[in-house]
């Protein structure tokens, strides 16, 4: 039996409300679950209530013995500071070459390098530090 850590759906239609559970990866999505671990409101009040809740104990128990969250639920542990990042790639096109950039984790954008410069690189010699000529 594999275990797996994901949403269930809760709440009525454009009101949704999710509770993350361990459940059995054959049982359907809102059905049988083995333990509920929290909730997710993807939705707060206009008052800035809560958007998450989880037991950390108990997810990280899940994970000791090999339970395998889903993807919505790995990118809410991360933002918890559960789990580390997952790996992200942007898509170039459907079906098309993936860009190597790096994606922020948090907005899942690819991240502009090209006016970035590093300042005390400790991984550069100090003899090379001539700048490079461009010649037209």
């Amino acid at each position: 039996m594999v275990v797996r850590i994901r949403l269930a759906r809760f709440g009525c239609r454009n009101r949704p409300f999710y509770r993350v559970t361990a459940a059995d990866s054959r049982s359907p999505r809102d059905g049988k679950h083995l333990e509920v671990l929290g909730y997710y409101n993807p939705l707060p009040g206009k008052d800035g209530g809560k958007r998450m809740g989880l037991k950390f104990d108990r997810v990280k128990y899940w994970l000791s013995v090999g339970a395998q969250p889903s993807d919505p639920v790995q990118r809410i542990l991360f933002r918890a500071g559960v789990l580390p990042p997952p790996p992200l790639l942007a898509m170039g096109r459907k079906g098309g070459p993936r860009d190597r950039n790096p994606i922020h984790p948090m907005t899942g954008r690819p991240l502009d390098l090209e006016g970035v410069t590093v300042v005390d690189d400790p991984n550069a010699a100090e003899g090379d530090a001539e700048e490079p000529s461009f010649e037209a």
